[in-house]
């Protein structure tokens, strides 16, 4: 299937590792030009240079996303580089899974107001795409009571809330909004290699929960919001895909 990605224009936040560096190297494998951030900005450079031997436009910028003006900034930055914005994939957490008042003010402003953030800051250039795409990225937490602290899943709660929102708001202007929300997602640096390694205990409880035996890979998640996203999923928006082995009890209606 050609997913019409050839020459759009894709932001992505946090796109160094995980789940944000498969999507840009899924929309990059489709011929799409791409912009990620990242905290670590050693990172950000290996990973537009690997985007770029993938024979596409890429840039990037060290940024941390709960800086408001730092985030515009990178916005307005890789719309001149990529001459426009198509789709923008709003992935970074703070993954504050305590239950404290500091987690609640680092999911506020990482995981809620950096989505806002670049969803406002990308809106001039997205107004004027043919093709124009919002994903967020939330998780099953904010579907179900889990072991994770609630702000986490109360966030990511409100992600899915804000998407719909926007996807009725915007649906005159044909610029679609949605959230995937993934399950336990293993890869390498991550928040469950870290607790495989340091609480053994928590991981063998969390595998436990997962039907398939397994949790999924950051490129199982990608291809989800690649495909959301693209225009071969013109007549999707308010939708939140959920990406999880059949984790969650919960029907979806």
């Amino acid at each position: 299937m050609d997913l019409g990605l050839k020459g759009r224009r894709v932001l992505i936040t946090g796109g160094t590792k995980g789940i944000g560096r498969s999507c840009a190297e899924v929309f990059a494998a489709e011929g799409a030009d791409v912009a990620i951030c990242a905290r670590d900005a050693a990172g950000v450079t290996e990973t537009v240079d690997a985007l770029k031997a993938k024979g596409v436009n890429a840039f990037g910028n060290g940024v941390d996303v709960a800086d408001k003006a730092a985030l515009e900034q990178w916005v307005s930055a890789s719309a001149d580089a990529l001459g426009g914005i198509d789709i923008v994939v709003a992935n970074v957490s703070a993954l504050a899974v305590a239950d404290d008042e500091a987690a609640w003010e680092a999911g506020f402003a990482v995981d809620m107001m950096h989505s806002v953030r670049l969803v406002n800051a990308a809106m001039p250039y997205l107004e004027k795409s043919d093709a124009a795409s919002i994903t967020l990225v939330s998780s099953v937490s904010g579907r179900e009571i889990d072991f994770t602290g609630p702000a986490y899943g109360a966030f990511k709660a409100a992600l899915v809330h804000y998407a719909q929102g926007q996807a009725v708001k915007l649906a005159p202007q044909g610029i679609r909004a949605n959230t995937v929300s993934p399950g336990n997602t293993y890869f390498e640096d991550g928040i469950w290699q870290n607790i495989e390694e340091n609480m053994p205990e928590l991981f063998a409880e969390a595998m436990s929960l997962n039907p398939m035996g397994r949790m999924a890979g950051p490129d199982e998640i990608a291809r989800g919001v690649v495909f959301l996203a693209s225009p071969a999923s013109s007549f999707t928006t308010g939708t939140n895909l959920v990406i999880d082995g059949a984790l969650t009890k919960g029907v979806q209606l």
